[in-house]
C-alpha cells in the first residue's frame, strides 16, 4: 500500500469586502455572507476543500487564518456545517496574506510534518465540484514532488478586476509560469484574450509547508524572521492560536503574490499552473455576484421580496421589505434594514468609495449591521430615540451573556420565548414567556439561556448614554473580559 499525500487545507478569511456594502460589513464581511445558497462563502470553501480526499489523498481539517473580531462567526459557521478546525490563527492586527499563509505552514510543520497546503480565500465560489478536484489532484501531485501551483482561470471577457498570469505549455499537467502582470486598463485586457496564453489570478496556491517557508526566507527574509518571532511567542486557547500582538505588528504588510509568487519565474523556485475551467468567480463586486445568480429573461437577478416592472439586466438584493422598480435597466439595488445602495451595474467596483466616505464621517454602518452576531447569539436594534433603544436578544441554548454592568442606562427585559436565567446583583431568578424584569442602572447582571431552545426576549435601555462601549464586562465565557 502505497502511502498517501497528506494535504492540509488553509482557508484565509480576512477582508473586509467593502466592494459588496451595504451586505458586506468590517463587522460581517462577504465570506459569511450566503450569496450564492444556503451557505455562506466561507462554508463553501470549508467543503470544497475537505472534498479533496482521494484513494492517494489524505486531507486534514483545516487552518483557518482570520482576525480576532470574526473567530466565534468563523467557529459557528464551520460547526454548522460539521467541521471541526485543526486551528483558528487569530491575527491581532491585519498584514495581508504573506503573513497569514506563514503562520498555517509553521502550524502545519509544528510537529515534524510537511503537507501540501491547498491554499484558498474564503470568499470564492466554484460551479463544478468534479473539474476543481480534478484541477487540484493535479496540482496536489506536482506539489508533493516539491513544485509551487497556481490555480488560473481561463478568462472570458476584458476582466479589469483581476491580476493575470501568462502560461506556456510545459511538459508536465500543468502550464509553466512565465510572468505574472497587474490588473490591466480594458484595452489592455482585450488584447491578452486575444492574444491567448492569459489566465485570471485565482488567488488559489498549493505546495508543500516546506518550500513556502524556503522561498519567504529567500525572497523576503524580514517577513519570514518577524512571522517566525511572533510564532514563536504564540498563545493558545483551545482552538484558537493567538501569535505575539507586539511581534506580529512588526511584520511588514503584503500579499503571496507580490511577497514570493511574482519573484518565482526565473528564480530556484519555478511555479507552474493548474488551469481551472470550474465556473470559478472570486465575487469581488455586485456585477459578480449579479453573473452567477439565476436570471429571469430579461436578465433580472432578484434575491428576496421584489416587483419589477419593465426592467432587464438589474440585481436586486432586499433583506427585510419590498423593493419596487419600474423601467431601468442595468441597476443594482441592495436593500438591508439600516442602509439603500442603489449603482449602476457597471460601476460596481467604485461602492468601495461610499465606505470610505462612511468611515471618513465615523459611521456604523460601514462596520456593523442593524443585526449584530456575538458568540451567544446576535441582537437586533430595533428602534431608538433621545434616550432610550430597543432590541431584539436572542441566546442560544446554554449560552450566557457575560456578567456586566453599565454607568450610564438601566434595561428592562422582555422574555418572548424560551427560559431565561437572570442574575441581577445576588439574585437568580427564571423568567418564562410574557414574564419581565428590570435591571436598575449600576447593577452587575448577566442573561443565560439554561434551555434546549433559543431564548429571545425584549430589551428596552433608558438613559443618558446607550452606545455598546458603556458594558463593563466582570467575567465572560468568550474572553472579552
Amino acid at each position: 500500500m502505497t502511502n498517501k499525500t497528506k494535504v492540509q487545507p488553509v482557508i484565509l478569511c480576512g477582508g473586509s469586502g467593502t466592494r459588496l456594502w451595504p451586505l458586506s460589513r468590517a463587522g460581517f464581511p462577504k465570506q459569511f455572507l450566503c450569496l450564492t445558497g444556503a451557505e455562506s462563502l466561507f462554508q463553501q470553501a470549508a467543503k470544497r476543500l475537505m472534498s479533496l480526499g482521494a484513494e492517494s489523498i489524505q486531507v486534514a481539517n483545516p487552518l483557518v487564518v482570520t482576525g480576532e473580531d470574526h473567530r466565534f462567526l468563523a467557529l459557528e459557521q464551520l460547526r454548522e456545517i460539521g467541521i471541526s478546525p485543526a486551528a483558528a490563527l487569530l491575527e491581532p492586527v491585519a498584514r495581508n496574506t504573506a503573513p497569514a499563509l506563514t503562520l498555517a505552514a509553521l502550524a502545519a510543520v509544528e510537529n515534524g510534518d510537511d503537507p501540501v497546503l491547498v491554499v484558498s480565500p474564503a470568499d470564492q465560489t466554484v460551479a463544478d465540484a468534479r473539474v476543481f478536484n480534478e484541477a487540484m489532484h493535479d496540482a496536489i501531485r506536482q506539489a508533493a514532488e516539491g513544485a509551487i501551483v497556481i490555480l488560473g482561470i481561463a478568462p472570458d471577457r476584458p476582466e479589469t478586476g483581476y491580476g493575470y498570469i501568462q502560461a506556456v505549455v510545459a511538459p508536465t499537467a500543468t502550464l509553466l509560469v512565465k510572468r505574472f502582470v497587474e490588473k490591466p486598463d480594458e484595452a489592455t485586457a482585450r488584447q491578452y484574450l486575444a492574444e491567448g496564453g492569459y489566465y485570471w489570478n485565482a488567488g488559489m496556491f498549493v505546495l508543500k509547508a516546506s518550500v513556502w517557508l524556503q522561498a519567504i526566507e529567500s525572497f523576503r527574509p524580514d517577513m519570514a524572521a518577524t512571522t517566525r518571532a511572533a510564532w514563536a511567542q504564540r498563545s493558545t486557547d483551545a482552538a484558537f492560536v493567538r501569535p505575539c500582538q507586539a511581534e506580529f505588528a512588526a511584520i511588514p504588510s503584503d500579499s503571496i503574490d507580490y511577497a514570493v509568487m511574482e519573484r518565482c519565474p526565473g528564480s530556484r523556485f519555478p511555479i507552474r499552473m493548474a488551469p481551472l475551467n470550474a465556473g470559478w468567480s472570486d465575487l469581488g463586486a455586485w456585477d459578480a455576484v449579479w453573473s452567477v445568480l439565476p436570471k429571469d429573461a430579461q436578465g433580472n437577478a432578484h434575491v428576496g421580496d421584489v416587483l419589477a416592472i419593465d426592467c432587464s439586466n438589474t440585481l436586486v438584493h432586499s433583506t427585510s421589505r419590498l423593493v419596487a422598480l419600474v423601467g431601468v435597466q442595468n441597476l443594482v439595488v441592495v436593500e438591508t434594514p439600516d442602509a439603500v445602495l442603489v449603482a449602476d451595474r457597471s460601476r460596481s467596483q467604485d461602492v468601495k468609495h461610499i465606505v470610505n466616505a462612511l468611515q471618513q464621517q465615523v459611521r456604523e454602518e460601514h462596520t456593523l449591521h442593524r443585526k449584530v452576531h456575538r458568540p451567544w447569539g446576535w441582537y437586533d436594534s430595533i428602534d431608538e430615540g433621545g434616550r432610550f433603544k430597543v432590541k431584539r436578544i436572542q441566546v442560544k441554548p446554554g449560552a450566557s451573556l457575560s456578567l456586566q454592568k453599565h454607568h450610564h442606562r438601566a434595561e428592562h427585559w422582555v422574555v418572548v420565548s424560551g427560559t431565561a436565567e437572570i442574575t441581577c446583583a445576588d439574585k437568580k431568578v427564571l423568567l418564562t414567556e410574557n414574564q419581565s424584569t428590570y435591571i436598575p442602572l449600576g447593577v452587575v447582571h448577566r442573561l443565560a439561556n439554561p434551555g434546549n431552545i433559543p431564548l429571545e426576549i425584549i430589551e428596552v435601555q433608558s438613559g443618558s448614554y446607550l452606545s455598546e462601549d458603556d458594558i463593563v464586562r466582570l467575567d465572560d465565557a468568550y474572553g472579552r473580559s
